[in-house]
């Protein structure tokens, strides 16, 4: 049995590996790094977007991701914050905000986004074993400051404007 101190050491270095591992997904995403991403998840994860499963198991996961990616210039991911909470020694779930540049077509967009997780220690370490990728808001750049202000700050080019998945509550 661990002692209290050797548990809360080993919640330190466990979030730092979840922090690490998240940071490794950003960086292989705007790598293109597909070993890389696939190196995130356990075999059997799970991806979604905005609630909806877009994925199941890691193959799947990467090849959905190249899918996406293929229509995207440069993206500059940048992770602010990971949020963990311990459901026991190898089980976590975790919030990740992150904000989101990227290019689509012939537009730059400019966004904030939050991963709802669950991660999973494996015989090879920390892993991605659901990842719900939720929007508070994307637009082109020409339009970050008009879609802030309204109901629906989810501006994909070419889709009809959405409410955030964080819409504000008042």
């Amino acid at each position: 049995m661990m002692s209290d101190l050797e548990l809360r050491i080993r919640r330190l270095e466990d979030r730092a590996a979840l922090d690490d591992l998240n940071v490794r997904y950003f960086l292989a995403c705007d790598n293109d790094d597909y070993a890389g991403i696939g190196d995130i998840f356990s075999r059997e994860a799970i991806f979604a977007t905005s609630g909806k499963v877009a994925a199941t198991g890691r193959d799947t996961i990467v090849e959905f991701i190249r899918v996406s990616r293929s229509h995207m210039g440069l993206t500059v991911h940048t992770p602010h914050y990971g949020l963990y909470t311990f459901i026991d020694d190898d089980h976590v779930q975790g919030l990740v905000g992150v904000h989101l540049e990227l290019v689509l077509g012939e537009e730059t967009l400019f966004g904030a986004m939050r991963y709802q997780d669950e991660y999973r220690r494996t015989e090879d370490g920390w892993r991605v074993a659901s990842r719900n990728m939720r929007t508070i808001h994307i637009a082109p750049w020409s339009q970050v400051g008009q879609s802030l202000l309204s109901d629906t700050p989810v501006r994909w080019p070419g889709v009809q404007p959405l409410p955030s998945d964080y819409p504000r509550q008042r």
